[in-house]
């Protein structure tokens, strides 16, 4: 049934006319509740209250795949734009970028040339860039980038999935640059050849890749809502006498609130990934597809006052 489900949702995903009606209709139903705005201005207020509570943040301009040099261009002004609000405005937050929306897929020399303006501007702001990590036909080329950018700059993460059979691998190739890591199941319809097809191998692996990060010494960020692994994480760090100061917690906004701000109570650090802009759609029906408990999250963070 859990298959069944993700399969669903991905398939909604996918739905063009779907997302275009979301893109013109939706985006009042969802702010305040699963994205923070449909701009990062109008975001501002949102971060500034979660910073408030102890929340740290991390924000993301939804949309990816773009075909246009443009668009990319586009995208990376408003990226340096969003970075420069978060220095001025004092914000307790990182950025995510998909490489896809800064031309990855166009041309290489355009998403290295876009990138490095992001990281330009946020190493002067103090600013993290996380690479967020897309689908597996993306994943070496964005894991070369990410390799290619840590040489220069500080400011610059990426982001590993566990339903990857080549992830494991990657963490140990990636573990001499001592990068800051966020661990995710992975969220995208993926062919059996690469990836797990069951959750139960999904979760073994995350466990073992949550283990082997924080081993190696890694800035290691858990980014799920499953229960299971907030508490594995939780023990594993009192054996392993992890401070707490080498691992953070990540969900979504609008989902689990009350665990989260329990998690800052209880002096873990907890980051949440605020998404912002018009091109909610696909990205929603995304999480729905990562696990079946999201959706009863996301019906109660819509229905909230």
């Amino acid at each position: 049934m859990e298959a069944v489900t993700r399969n669903f949702f991905l398939l909604l995903s996918k739905s063009n006319w779907l997302n275009e009606m979301a893109r013109k209709r939706g985006g009042s139903i969802v702010t305040g509740k699963i994205i923070a705005g449909t701009d990062f201005p109008s975001s501002v207020q949102i971060i500034k209250d979660l910073n408030s509570k102890g929340l740290a943040t991390t924000v993301d301009h939804l949309g990816e795949f773009v075909n246009s040099k443009e668009t990319a261009i586009e995208r990376t002004k408003e990226a340096i734009e969003t970075i420069e609000t978060i220095g001025r405005e004092k914000l307790d937050s990182h950025m995510s970028v998909k490489m896809t929306s800064l031309g990855l897929d166009i041309d290489r020399d355009l998403v290295i040339s876009n990138m490095t303006s992001i990281l330009d501007t946020a190493e002067k702001h103090g600013v993290m860039v996380t690479i967020d990590m897309e689908d597996e036909p993306r994943c070496e080329k964005t894991l070369e980038l990410f390799k290619q950018f840590k040489e220069s700059y500080s400011c610059v993460s990426t982001v590993l999935q566990a339903y990857l059979y080549r992830t494991e691998k990657d963490l140990q190739n990636l573990s001499s640059l001592k990068p800051f890591l966020r661990l995710v199941k992975g969220a995208y319809k993926e062919p059996a050849a690469v990836a797990y097809p069951d959750k139960k191998d999904v979760d073994a692996n995350y466990k073992k890749l949550i283990e082997q990060s924080l081993k190696y010494g890694l800035y290691t960020a858990v980014a799920t809502h499953d229960d299971n692994m907030i508490n594995y994480t939780k023990e594993l760090a009192a054996k392993l006498q992890i401070p707490k100061d080498q691992f953070e917690f990540q969900m979504l906004y609008g989902m689990r609130t009350k665990t989260q701000l329990d998690l800052v109570e209880q002096g873990y650090k907890m980051r949440v990934y605020v998404p912002y802009g018009r091109d909610w759609y696909g990205y929603f029906m995304r999480r729905l597809a990562e696990r079946p408990a999201n959706i009863s999250f996301a019906f109660k963070g819509l229905v909230k006052n």
